[in-house]
């Protein structure tokens, strides 16, 4: 159970987190009720539309395969994040590309031609746009439940070439795009500060805490050790980690609608592929299922659907009936806890 629990108003206004105790207290005298967003659970206050907040930073760390987020105020780390990154969105797009090339030496069925909408627009690769997007969303959903005061991201270098000017490299790394298009977004939530990967190491060497050099694991010290650091250079109040209770985060991998599959089927016929619906449900919803639990949706097949774990994303079953299910949330993501015991602050 989180020993902070986030606090919005009668407004959905986000207020400062309280302690567990008090929120079980503020809902049973009845001045707040139950509240789930995703798998965070919060209250909403019924006597309240605003009140006074402190501070409260999120550090951001980005990464190639793992990425972490951390809220933190003075007193009190709320919540560490550690995420996977969005990887498969390259590979989607060559073999989009190549099922399109294909066609165009068979008689298919087309729409018809429409015109360029992104001509004369700066616009991202699809990739690029996907890595920072899936950091934009969790920040963004972070935003809805803590009042966030600044946003502080450890900024990534890009990579230059050598012989071209300042211009060339700012306005043709997809990496450099990528920042700049992240921080625009991100400051419509709140302020953002950046700090240097040196700057960071600075700032763990100056309290003393050391970097797991195991950067796939689901420790720690791997990712969010950096993003609280990040975190507490902007808020102060610890010179150790008060809270490394994680939530690790792992995006859905959707297969958007194709006209047919690349491989032919026996007969040579090709069969329709993919698509974000299933019997009524968009794929990924939270539902909760009489025998499996609170599980999310996956494919359809025969008017019946598949449905996933939350913590593994292994396939439960195939055959759930839609009328079975109980509607929670839409969901892009599914989550697991990794509970570790609170340290006290040095």
């Amino acid at each position: 159970m989180m020993q902070y629990v986030p606090v919005v108003s009668s407004t959905g206004e986000p207020l400062m987190p309280c302690h567990a105790a008090r929120a079980r207290e503020l809902v049973r005298k009845g001045r707040a009720i139950r509240r789930f967003n995703k798998s965070l659970f919060y209250i909403q206050l019924l006597d309240r539309e605003s009140g006074d907040t402190q501070p409260i930073a999120v550090g951001i760390d980005p990464g190639s395969k793992k990425e972490a987020f951390t809220v933190k105020s003075e007193k009190h780390t709320y919540l560490n994040i550690q995420a996977d990154a969005v990887t498969w969105v390259g590979k989607h797009v060559e073999t989009r590309r190549i099922m399109r090339r294909s066609r165009r030496t068979r008689t298919t069925p087309y729409r018809k031609r429409r015109a360029n909408r992104h001509q004369g627009q700066c616009r991202l690769p699809p990739s690029t746009h996907a890595r920072w997007q899936w950091k934009l969303r969790i920040a963004r959903w972070l935003a809805k439940l803590y009042p966030i005061t600044c946003f502080v991201v450890e900024d990534i270098k890009a990579t230059t070439r050598k012989g071209k000017g300042g211009k060339w490299n700012q306005s043709f790394s997809p990496l450099q795009v990528g920042k700049d298009w992240f921080y625009n977004e991100l400051a419509w939530l709140a302020p953002v500060e950046t700090l240097q990967g040196y700057e960071t190491k600075e700032q763990r060497d100056r309290l003393g805490l050391k970097k797991s050099g195991i950067k796939m694991s689901d420790k720690f010290e791997a990712h969010c050790i950096d993003s609280w650091v990040l975190a507490n250079w902007h808020v102060g109040g610890h010179t150790a980690p008060d809270n490394k209770a994680m939530l690790l985060v792992t995006p859905l991998r959707f297969h958007r609608r194709q006209l047919h599959r690349l491989q032919l089927e026996p007969g040579g016929v090709r069969k329709p592929y993919g698509g974000t619906m299933s019997s009524g449900f968009k794929r990924g919803t939270w539902v909760k299922h009489p025998k499996y639990g609170v599980c999310y949706v996956g494919g359809t097949s025969n008017g019946r659907i598949s449905l996933h774990s939350l913590e593994s994303g292994k396939r439960l079953c195939q055959n759930a009936k839609p009328n079975d299910c109980q509607f929670l949330t839409l969901s892009s993501f599914r989550v697991r806890k990794e509970q570790r015991p609170h340290s006290s602050p040095a």
